[in-house]
């Protein structure tokens, strides 16, 4: 069988299919191709022989019974079926293009309405636009006509105002028909857009975001501001030109360091304009940085303005400094400070004149605050009195009552005389340049010498009255009321003489004695106004904190409206405790307060930083080294007051020596918490409450971790037990006794134990417990113990003087006839801190 199975090759020659042939293309630079193409011709049926012949009655050609139309092998009925469809197909095609046509009028119709619709609107607002700008001209005319006229009656210019009317008339032309310029532009834009003005409805039916806001086919509607703007620069137009403002110099504060943008705040100039400046001078900085005083002077020239040099300090200059005049002073109650050594009863002098038991109230008998008292006396004068402590960890505060106040009762006990609490207070009254009056307090005991006080306080340069002196002396007791009339009058006759004066009518200014966290009432400063007088509500800045008055409490817990000069009283309202000893000023905002405590705070935290920051290595290596041999007891001091927490501190920091001393690693105000406990528990130190007691939380706490906490109310035994415990960190003192020499005769040779020395003791007593040193030709050649004593051939446990012995050396056998033994003994000796 063939592979074709007598079929036909296929190829492109056949009777009804493609003939090809070759076709020449030319190109350029005469280049030419021959291509071959094929080309079809059209198909021609043929009809098969034995068809149906032609219908008679002359039938239509393409009918569904002509033969000659029909293609070969379709019937007739096939025939008419696909005419039947063919009329179909014709008549849907006619539908719908009458469809396509009635779509495309209405939209066109649609189209027309919008753009009707939006001509009308925009007509509308050219309307708007035309009548507002028409008013404005009309205002503007008549504002001009109003200042010509006037200029023209100072003037006594006879210009005839038709005459001007006529002059601005041209000017005024172009204006009005500045409108018809837009519209005519409007309307052309309008016409561009699209493909020949219409774009056959393609986007009639779509909803844009522009047309959602505005309600119409517009864009984007103009601004009120941008239409001011066009008015404005219209009327600038038709005045004959824009004209310049004039320039505002200003005076710029600039400190020692200011940002880009604030500088541009305080001169009223755009940030970019100012930055310009300075990369034009060669400085590439942007608006968040900072740019120093003398950089910033140039920039302030530049942009011509005046600079004013201003420090961080200058925030203080809010504070009232100015002098009082003569005319606003009047007549203040006197300071008094009660002073003295511990236990000499001056708490109870104080409180026989306040007739109050204030001695009650203390723990342990003793003043440990620093307490303020105002007192009226029989005659109608009014005397503020400060009681300070007078335990030897209380020198700030004693210095501090020393400061404020106008004089100083120094009181002396008549059986115990002159102490050095006596002399400090002594020294602290000449610091401060107060008067002094003495009180020989317990005149009444039977051991009472008043006349050997007068004495030894010739030894410190006070010079009583009795002793031809100028300081008063007065014999008072506390106990009998003895005295006490003579001590008033005579407090009343220095004040006097001072002629004590303020100015009440001013702003407060007054000294912080005393200060404490309570816990209902926040931070509390005993506050002792010097100057003005205080109020509830005043703004004030203390130290490093600031607030606002909330309260103010007098000495007998009555709140008060106010305090004038020298009455203390009690300070509700701020934001933190202060520091003892601060100063209180009263400032009008409470921004200035608050720059001021912030200005205070970052200065002491920059003096800190300066005092650790001027060590060397050399000096830091040196320190540890230092501190390598020296022990630490680190605690953790919580009390009531400012005044106590400072005391303590500077207590603990005297005790110690070279070798061990106590750290205090944190001093504060306030209740024992949580927080106390866990910094004491990272640095194995127990924590001391004075006078105030550990929370709920901070108890717990320390049950679980361990943490000791420890009360106390009398500084006396607080500073004992430190002290005790300080001890203990120091080694036992060792100390060598010798109890005997012993000198080699001969050395022997012994089986079993080596070389053994026979010595005769020649001094003393030679133990078998004790330590011994060989002696060659006065040096020490070894140290150790003995391995055998004995005497003969017993061993003994000590050999007395003048008798022979045999000695042996543990583990050491270079032994000379002649050699020296050193007996001795050491003894260890507990160390205490003085």
């Amino acid at each position: 069988m063939s592979d074709n199975d007598g079929k036909k090759t296929l190829g492109v020659r056949g009777g009804g299919g493609p003939r090809s042939g070759n076709v020449k293309q030319s190109f350029s630079h005469g280049r030419t191709k021959n291509v071959v193409v094929e080309t079809k011709r059209k198909r021609v049926v043929k009809p098969k022989p034995g068809a149906a012949a032609p219908a008679p009655g002359g039938a239509k050609a393409g009918a569904p019974g002509s033969a000659s139309k029909r293609p070969a092998g379709i019937s007739d009925e096939e025939m008419e079926r696909r005419m039947k469809a063919l009329a179909a197909a014709k008549e849907r095609e006619a539908e719908e293009a009458a469809q396509r046509e009635a779509e495309a009028k209405d939209r066109e119709e649609e189209k027309q309405r919008r753009r009707e619709e939006a001509e009308a609107k925009e007509r509308e607002q050219r309307e708007a636009e035309e009548r507002a700008k028409a008013k404005a001209d009309e205002e503007e005319r008549k504002k001009r006509e109003e200042a010509d006229a006037a200029k023209q009656a100072a003037a006594a210019a006879a210009a005839p105002p038709a005459e001007e009317t006529q002059a601005r008339a041209p000017k005024q032309a172009p204006r009005s028909k500045a409108p018809e310029r837009d519209q005519r532009g409007d309307d052309g834009r309008g016409k561009s857009k699209g493909r020949g003005g219409d774009d056959g409805g393609r986007r009639s039916g779509k909803l844009t975001l522009n047309q959602a806001l505005s309600g119409g086919e517009g864009g984007r509607q103009k601004s009120m501001a941008a239409m001011k703007r066009k008015q404005e620069r219209a009327r600038q137009k038709a005045m004959g030109g824009t004209q310049d403002r004039e320039k505002v110099v200003r005076d710029v504060q600039v400190p020692e360091a200011i940002v880009v943008s604030e500088l541009a705040n305080r001169m009223a100039e755009r940030v970019g304009d100012v930055v310009k400046a300075l990369m034009n001078n060669g400085m590439m900085v942007t608006q968040n940085q900072s740019i120093d005083a003398d950089t910033a002077e140039l920039i302030v020239e530049e942009f011509g303005h005046r600079i004013v040099r201003v420090s961080d300090s200058d925030v203080e200059d809010v504070i009232d400094s100015v002098d009082d005049k003569e005319s606003d002073l009047q007549p203040r109650p006197p300071v008094i400070t009660i002073m003295g050594h511990v236990d000499h009863g001056k708490t109870s002098l104080l409180d026989a004149i306040r007739d109050a038991k204030v001695v009650a109230g203390e723990a342990g008998g003793i003043t440990q605050h620093i307490g303020a008292y105002q007192v009226t006396t029989d005659g109608g004068a009014v005397l503020s009195f400060l009681d300070t402590p007078g335990h030897a960890a209380f020198t700030s505060m004693r210095a501090r009552g020393a400061h404020v106040t106008d004089i100083v009762v120094l009181v002396v006990a008549a059986d115990d005389s002159v102490m050095p609490q006596t002399i400090e207070a002594i020294n602290h009254a000449k610091a401060a340049e107060v008067p002094m009056i003495v009180a020989i307090n317990k005149c009444d005991k039977p051991e009472a010498n008043p006349d050997k006080v007068r004495t030894e306080l010739l030894q410190h340069e006070v010079i009583v009255e009795a002793m031809s002196g100028d300081v008063q002396d007065v014999e008072v007791s506390a106990q009998t009321g003895q005295g006490l009339d003579e001590l008033l009058e005579a407090i009343a006759l220095q004040s006097e003489i001072l002629e004590l004066k303020a100015n009440p009518d001013r702003a407060a200014e007054g000294a912080v004695i005393e200060a404490q966290l309570d816990v209902g009432r926040g931070p509390v400063a005993t506050v002792l106004v010097q100057r003005g007088t205080l109020k509830q509500g005043d703004i004030f800045v203390v130290g490093e904190q600031y607030g606002k008055v909330r309260a103010l409490i007098n000495d007998r817990g009555e709140r008060v409206k106010e305090a004038g000069p020298s009455v203390p009283v009690e300070v509700l309202g701020l934001n933190g405790t202060p520091e003892a000893g601060d100063v209180l000023n009263v400032v009008k905002s409470e921004g200035q307060a608050r720059e001021i405590a912030e200005y205070r705070e970052k200065a002491a935290k920059e003096k800190r930083a300066a005092a650790g920051a001027g060590t060397t290595l050399e000096q830091l290596l040196a320190q540890a080294k230092e501190n390598e041999n020296v022990k630490e007891l680190p605690i953790l001091v919580k009390a009531d007051v400012q005044g106590s927490a400072e005391a303590i501190v500077q207590a603990m920091d005297k005790i110690g020596n070279d070798e061990v001393r106590v750290r205090v690693l944190h001093s504060g105000v306030g209740a024992i918490t949580e927080s106390d406990i866990g910094l004491a528990e990272a640095s194995g130190a127990p924590v001391i409450g004075f006078n105030v007691r550990a929370n709920a939380p901070a108890r717990n706490s320390a049950n679980q971790k361990g943490v000791e906490i420890r009360y106390y109310s009398v500084i006396y035994d607080l500073v004992d037990d430190v002290k005790a415990a300080a001890s203990g960190l120091l080694g036992a003192e060792i100390r060598e006794n010798f109890i005997g020499y012993a000198e080699i005769r001969e050395v022997f040779k012994v089986t079993g134990v080596g070389k053994v020395a026979g010595c005769l003791v020649t001094e003393g007593i030679a133990r078998r417990s004790a330590g011994v040193r060989l002696l060659r030709d006065d040096v020490v050649i070894h140290e150790g113990t003995l391995k055998t004593l004995k005497r003969f051939k017993d061993e003994v446990s000590e050999v007395q003087s003048g008798q022979e012995c045999g000695m042996a050396f543990e583990k050491y056998e270079d032994i000379r006839e002649g050699d020296v033994i050193e007996i001795f003994e050491r003894e260890e000796f507990e160390r205490k801190l003085d």
